[in-house]
């Protein structure tokens, strides 16, 4: 007969939250034949179905929702003491370990970074960049402590329960023009107004990228340059060759010759969030971090329109 392991607990957890063998391969990381070879391993140590197979995924048995009460004790309790056994490893420094969206490495994680270590300069601290989905992944795994997420308007913030979302800050997204663009000297446009701009985007395609993020307009934006690097698409709108969209949150990257103009009713601001893992106490370096990144955003905040404004 089969014992029950840790690896089938996490996979058990992860089943019951996605509600699909292949929604918890993608968040684990795993194929889908290792989830339905743990799933297998699980029912038989339990000796009964855990779960009813249904046409669109699967939903816990009465024996499925007993057992996951306790999986849930257990594995919490291994990551408390996970956590524990590394500060005891480390006990002269501990870490700290940072994911967040690539925006946000532009300028607000960088600062805060900075602020921190000069505060705390005996955590020896880590970063991982990546898109939102996998900051989520790494916080589900317990591979970073806290992640900056980021979501487009229309986008769904996650309501995993295992994830404690905070509001940081709302990023606008601004119009990128050459500096001898008609527009470059505005404070902002409306939104009407620039209909008959050449747009450059990652896609011709508009609602797969980030200019895709007002869906209320009467028109949409003509893509007639393709680009997905930020450099490449800054560069064809210094050279006056279309114009894009840009994060307020990178705008301390953005070349000297690119003007930035607020938009009048047109894409509504990205929600920015630092997400930690729920159900256990925030250390104190993860308590810091995030006081300092509210803070490095508020500074950010005054920058832009202050940027913007000069730009008039």
């Amino acid at each position: 007969m089969s014992e029950l392991s840790v690896t089938g607990l996490r996979v058990l957890r992860e089943v019951a939250a996605r509600g699909t063998f292949t929604g918890a391969a993608e968040a684990l990381g795993y194929t889908q034949s290792a989830i339905s070879r743990q799933v297998a391993a699980l029912e038989e140590a339990a000796g009964t179905p855990l779960f009813e197979r249904r046409a669109r995924g699967v939903r816990l048995t009465d024996a499925g929702e007993t057992l996951l009460q306790r999986a849930g004790t257990v594995l919490d309790e291994l990551d408390a003491a996970r956590q524990e056994l590394a500060g005891i490893a480390e006990p002269a420094t501990g870490r700290l370990r940072i994911g967040a969206f690539p925006t946000a490495v532009a300028a607000l994680v960088p600062r805060t970074i900075a602020e921190f270590r000069r505060r705390q300069p005996g955590v020896r601290m880590t970063l991982r960049e990546g898109g939102t989905p996998n900051q989520l992944k790494r916080l589900y795994s317990g591979s970073v402590d806290v992640a900056v997420i980021g979501f487009l308007p229309g986008g769904q913030v996650t309501r995993d329960r295992r994830i404690s979302l905070e509001h940081l800050i709302d990023d606008p997204l601004l119009l990128a023009v050459g500096q001898d663009h008609p527009l470059a000297r505005r404070r902002a446009v409306d939104l009407d107004d620039l209909s008959g701009e050449s747009w450059i985007a990652a896609s011709t395609d508009a609602s797969d990228t980030m200019i895709g993020a007002w869906q209320w307009a009467d028109w949409r934006p003509r893509v007639d340059l393709i680009a997905k690097e930020w450099t490449a698409k800054l560069g064809l709108v210094a050279a006056g060759l279309g114009v894009t969209l840009v994060p307020g949150l990178a705008a301390d990257a953005v070349r000297p010759d690119v003007a930035l103009v607020r938009i009048r009713s047109g894409p509504a601001s990205r929600q920015v969030l630092v997400a930690t893992r729920s159900g256990q106490e925030r250390s104190a370096s993860v308590a810091l971090f995030s006081e300092l990144l509210h803070d490095t955003a508020t500074l950010l905040r005054a920058e832009l329109r202050e940027r913007v404004t000069a730009r008039r």
